[in-house]
């Protein structure tokens, strides 16, 4: 994963760490997602594994939502950055709302992910700590 990806998490990540403001877009009332990549790796090896109809779509993610806010808010704090939070214009494209619905996973292929999303986090700033 790179730093300077485009995707919240790193950006967050990275800016938390060099103290440098996190950039939100809109009011970070928007929610996703977020499965750590273990997991995701996980199921999609489950996925390819199991004998399931050519075909079928099977989500795999993390089911829970959290606003673009809080994940800010909990990697200031697993951070202990003092770095503060700005909020930027939204992109247009961007959805108010993300989460999978992971019940064929579950169903189908007995997975559901395992870590947390702190422990997820967690992990994810040691890696940007250690680059």
């Amino acid at each position: 994963m790179q730093s300077d990806d485009g995707r919240v998490i790193s950006n967050f990540v990275t800016q938390a760490i060099s103290g440098k403001p996190l950039t939100m877009y809109g009011n970070g009332k928007q929610t996703r997602s977020f499965c750590y990549v273990a997991d995701m790796v996980e199921g999609l090896i489950l996925a390819m594994e199991k004998n399931v109809k050519s075909g079928e779509v099977i989500n795999v993610g993390f089911p829970k939502e959290q606003t673009i806010k809080n994940i800010a808010e909990i990697i200031l704090k697993l951070t202990e950055s003092s770095a503060v939070i700005i909020s930027c214009h939204k992109q247009e494209d961007d959805p108010q709302r993300r989460k999978p619905d992971i019940a064929k996973a579950k169903k189908l292929l007995g997975w559901q992910p395992e870590t947390s999303l702190f422990d997820g986090l967690s992990k994810t700033i040691n890696y940007f700590r250690n680059l």
